[in-house]
């Protein structure tokens, strides 16, 4: 529950009550249901109070701190859970929880039972034998006899010997000070037990050493006590004697729906329900029903999924049966390519010497097909580069020998992140005609909220395998190598794995997708988006380096300056990058209030120095030098180094699977998060320039357009026709919130109603709307309520939007994209001071639904121009804004095209708008 508790973000129930515990408690125990099928499933609890090891040592884990406030409340939640999931509890007075699974490990495995104990507790490791293993649910690794080995250099039996001279920090068990695991394992690994390295003390290297045995022997004897765990406990709990328990589905399902847990209410159905996978069993008081055949097979496991060959050494989850091979001649190439002929899909996976398709070099490819009928799949290595000696194929014959499969229309090409291969093969004049199922996009459309969509997470979550990590092949640091420079069998282990990972993933990643409804959404918009990207990525664009080097020199001029005047105004010179010296100067010698603290004294962060500002002259210079600094360091001094030396142009890389609302990223560089309302932000635009003095940069930016999905989805009649007449919308809200007619309003109203109007959708409260427009928080309050009573469609429209991920467990966008959303609270209990879950699902759909929007106006403007054979291409996508390149006297026809596929890629209800510019530079063109 510690684990959980803060690994998940905060979260509440809709009545108010702390719940991310319970939640990643309850979902970790459907993924081990679901995906281990234990036959037995058995919960240890502490007994409450001081325990035994208490009484042996009182300060046994004094070190612990408080559990902390937002936990404590869940803890009784538990006790509901169990019962719905049909779960045994055992405890025993005055023992540890992991007292209970000893004695519960040694008596299953005492039966020829195979056992998981799901910790990643070392004491745990004693308990470590041919039948008993541990399972980390964290990291889904596991941990056997062989993993101890390699890890702490001991057997099981030495466990408690080892920690009885380390002692445990954690729990604080002193051991013997001065030795840690190395010196530990070494003396163990020559005197066998702790008695007997007590005994040979004056063989211990070191004259401290033997004098800290000597003098802490019985400190040690009682560190080993602390750590032994109790395998005999008395309770009564016999393991021969199980009987099946129903889950109580419902009445779980009902504890989801109060917590809030509206995803978790699908998945207890799906793996508990009548028709799920695998039944629990456990064992109790009840008097237990005959066993068929089947049950007694099972029996003999705790995790009927879990052999020798399914949990390896190591801590590899499973290891994928398969076989694969190398092509390492034009007779093999030739015979492979005859049975590729006949595939409707296959996966190539190119390894590379580096992350950047457009500068590195193919090293070899790594091909993996899925059978059919009565043909078998497989999966070969095709190596075209690699160490002195190697046998290779020439590269142009390998190319030329795919061309047919790759260029094949009816051959779908799949694999994981396959925009990266995309455009390694254009290096190489291969364009694949059609891309099937990419995993990652998949995956990430089915959990957008996930950390991480790699193919080391998803060869987990959907094959329980873990993939060969790629720093076992190239190592890491200063002595990593690159992919060619390591032997050509070990490369293609490694790379068909990751092929065959995908071809096996694919179609179970496919099938969620339709059972989800979210097919149409990756079959008609994420995937003809992926070659759209590719092409942007591929093209570029060209940077004006000399006007980045004036601009730096510029910027380096004013820095100095302004350090100037933060010297003068401080009083003295002082460094102004330490936080310490300008918490130094602020707080003590300028006696400014002071307004937050971190852990080492008062904050000086931005939102401080924006408070502090309208009170003295240097917080506003901090802030400004801060700001031009960032600019100097983060684009003017790192785009030149960006270039590619081969095109000219700066290729940044647009991410599709990072962003939960759906819209793109970039990355090396992120042109996303250039400021543009600063001159000297804006002006780092002038350096991004058409290909030459002949050609000309198109931009197109869609028109205010996340207030128009607002108009569209709430379909207020005010909003709705403002949009309809062509009005300037803030101008009509300012006249609407103030009662006035719309040619009275002032610069000021009209600044006031456009902070209302964007702060509405992202759910800000008075006192962040005051703050941003420098108001009283009772004016910002009138101005809010005021707005949602003249535009009472869009409190309905926010209203069904929650009442929606309340019902269902996630928002969704206007083409289906979904997000999932916990803690969105009920209609009685929520207000205008919305949560973040709240605030999250509105600005999703809003949001979410503008990300539709462009991703669709990108490929029809990509599809049309290609159709037309225009020379006009995309370039760039920021936020709202399509930028593109065109020869000059094609520039006002580009932007023809762009404006009407952009304003019709969607049917809305409110007129779409784009504001079109043409220029040299990036800059002229806004």
């Amino acid at each position: 529950m510690f684990q959980v508790f803060h690994a998940i973000p905060p979260m509440t129930s809709p009545a108010g009550q702390p719940t991310n515990a319970v939640f990643g408690f309850c979902r970790d125990l459907l993924w081990l249901v679901e995906k281990q099928s234990p036959t037995w499933l058995i919960c240890a609890m502490d007994s409450p109070g001081p325990g035994h090891r208490e009484g042996w040592y009182p300060a046994y884990k004094a070190n612990r701190t408080e559990m902390p406030e937002d936990l404590r409340p869940q803890i009784p939640l538990l006790r509901e859970v169990f019962e719905g999931f049909g779960l045994p509890i055992v405890q025993e007075e005055g023992w540890e929880a992991d007292d209970v699974l000893a004695t519960l490990a040694a008596r299953f495995a005492s039966q020829g039972t195979h056992v998981a104990i799901v910790t990643n507790d070392k004491d745990a490791r004693q308990l470590l034998s041919p039948l008993v293993q541990l399972y980390n649910l964290r990291k889904m690794t596991w941990f056997n006899e062989a993993s101890l080995l390699e890890d702490w250099g001991i057997r099981p039996d030495q466990v408690v010997d080892f920690q009885g001279l380390v002692g445990d920090a954690v729990d604080n068990v002193p051991g013997v000070p001065l030795v840690g695991p190395k010196k530990a394992a070494a003396l163990l690994q020559q005197f066998e037990t702790l008695e007997g390295v007590l005994a040979n003390a004056d063989k211990a290297p070191g004259a401290k050493l033997k004098e800290n045995l000597k003098t802490f022997a019985d400190q040690a004897r009682l560190s080993q006590k602390l750590v032994r765990l109790n395998t005999e406990l008395t309770f009564d709990f016999d393991p021969a004697l199980g009987r099946r328990i129903t889950p109580d589905v419902e009445k779980l399902q009902a504890l989801f729906r109060r917590l809030g847990f509206r995803k978790l209410v699908d998945d207890a159905a799906r793996i508990l329900g009548p028709n799920s996978p695998a039944p629990i069993v456990a064992s109790g008081d009840a008097v237990a029903s005959a066993a068929s055949s089947t049950e007694a097979d099972d029996a003999n496991s705790l995790f009927a999924n879990l052999s020798e060959d399914a949990s390896p050494p190591g801590g590899s989850l499973l290891k994928l049966e398969r076989t694969w091979r190398t092509v390492d001649t034009p007779a093999g190439l030739e015979k492979l390519v005859e049975e590729l002929r006949t595939c409707s899909e296959v996966c190539i996976d190119l390894e590379t010497t580096g992350l950047d398709p457009l500068r590195d070099e193919i090293v070899g490819w790594a091909i993996a097909w899925p059978g059919t009928g009565k043909q078998p799949g497989g999966a070969c290595y095709l190596p075209v580069l690699g160490p002195p000696g190697s046998t290779l194929l020439d590269a142009k014959l390998v190319v030329e020998s795919l061309r047919p499969i790759l260029e094949n229309p009816t051959c779908r090409l799949i694999n994981q992140n396959v925009k990266f291969d995309l455009l390694a093969m254009r290096r190489v004049g291969l364009v694949p005609a059609n891309i099937g199922l990419d995993t990652m996009v998949g995956d990430y459309l089915l959990d957008a909220g996930a950390r991480s969509h790699n193919l080391e997470v998803l060869g987990q979550k959907y094959l329980r395998a873990a993939t060969i990590p790629i720093s076992d092949l190239i190592g890491t640091g200063k002595s990593q190598k690159t992919m060619d420079q390591i032997p050509v069998e070990r490369v293609a282990e490694y790379a068909t794995e990751d092929a065959e990972l995908v071809v096996r993933m694919a179609p179970l990643i496919e099938a969620q997708l339709k059972e989800a409804g979210l097919w149409k959404l990756y079959d008609e918009l994420e995937r003809p988006l992926i070659p759209v990207l590719a092409d942007m990525e591929f093209a570029g664009i060209t940077v004006d380096v000399a006007e980045l080097g004036r601009q730096s020199e510029e910027l380096t001029l004013t820095l100095a300056r302004l350090m100037g005047e933060i010297h003068e105004l401080a009083g003295r010179e002082f460094n102004i990058d330490s936080p310490l010296q300008l918490r130094k100067i602020l707080f003590d010698e300028l006696k400014l209030p002071v307004q937050k603290k971190t852990k080492t004294g008062p904050s000086t962060d931005q939102e401080v120095l924006e408070t502090l500002a309208p009170l003295h002259p240097l917080p506003a210079k901090i802030t400004e030098h801060r700001h031009l600094t960032k600019l100097k360091g983060t684009y003017l001094d790192s785009l030149p180094l960006l270039v590619n030396p081969h095109s000219g142009r700066i290729h940044t890389s647009f991410n599709q699977v990072v962003a939960a609302t759906g819209r793109l990223s970039s990355s090396d560089p992120n042109l996303q998060n250039i400021p543009i309302r600063t001159p000297e932000g804006s002006r780092i635009r002038k350096a991004f320039i058409s290909k030459s003095a002949e050609w000309r940069l198109v931009c197109a930016d869609y028109s205010q357009i996340e207030l128009r999905m607002l108009a569209h989805f709430s379909q207020d009649p005010a909003l709705v026709a403002a949009f309809a007449n062509g009005d300037d919308i803030h101008r009509i809200v300012a006249a609407q919130v103030h009662h006035v007619a719309p040619e009275e309003v002032t610069s000021e109203m009209r600044r006031i109603a456009k902070a209302v109007n964007f702060g509405v959708m992202y759910g800000q409260s008075p006192y962040g709307l005051s703050a941003a427009l420098g108001i009283s928080r009772e004016e910002a309050t009138t101005f809010i309520d005021e707005y949602f009573t003249r535009y009472a469609g869009v409190t309905s429209f926010m209203e069904e939007v929650l009442d929606e991920c309340l019902a269902t467990g996630y928002a969704k966008t206007i083409l289906g994209r979904r997000r999932p959303i916990e803690g969105v609270r009920g209609a009685r209990e929520r207000n205008r001071n919305r949560n973040m879950a709240e605030r999250t699902g509105i600005n999703t759909v809003i949001q979410g639904s503008a990300a539709d929007l462009i991703k669709q106006a990108m490929i029809r403007v990509h599809d049309r121009l290609r159709r037309e054979n225009h020379p006009g291409r995309l370039l760039l996508q920021i936020h709202d804004e399509l930028v593109l390149e065109a020869p000059a006297d094609l520039a006002e026809e580009l932007g023809a095209i762009v404006r009407e596929e952009m304003i019709t890629a969607l049917p809305l209800d409110v007129p779409l708008e784009v504001d079109l510019a043409i220029g040299l530079n990036w800059l002229d063109a806004k």
